[in-house]
């Protein structure tokens, strides 16, 4: 009888130990580099290093578009009021039937003929 419980205690062993060789080649198949899930987390990780630089190239030209904006704006907002100035002024020119320093100002165009036989020649 012991010798049955010997014999089933290496066969035990012996199918425990073939079944940690296959799970470690299993796993180091599953860690390998070059196509296992090893390579996909390092392709991953280098392409978060890679969305990581254009991400701050990206808010580093936001930044200096920012600025570039502020600046038009600012220049629009004085233009602005150039022009809210100018167009207040207007208000101050003479209208269409007054006269400017003497003289009459029409208020539609005319045309004048002129005598082409006239009593002149």
């Amino acid at each position: 009888m012991e010798y049955i419980a010997d014999i089933l205690l290496v066969s035990g062993a012996l199918g425990a130990g073939f079944y940690c060789f296959v799970l470690s080649r299993r796993l180091s198949r599953f860690n390998d580099l070059e196509g296992g899930v090893g390579g996909a987390v390092a392709v991953l990780s280098m392409q978060v290093d890679d969305l990581k630089k254009t991400l701050e190239t990206a808010q580093n030209s936001a930044s200096a578009s920012e600025g570039s904006l502020k600046d038009l704006t600012s220049r629009a907002d004085d233009v602005a009021r150039r022009l809210e100035m100018l167009v207040a002024s207007m208000h101050d020119l003479p209208s269409g039937g007054e006269k400017t320093n003497g003289a009459p100002v029409a208020k539609e165009p005319f045309f004048v003929r002129h005598n082409q036989f006239g009593g002149g020649k």
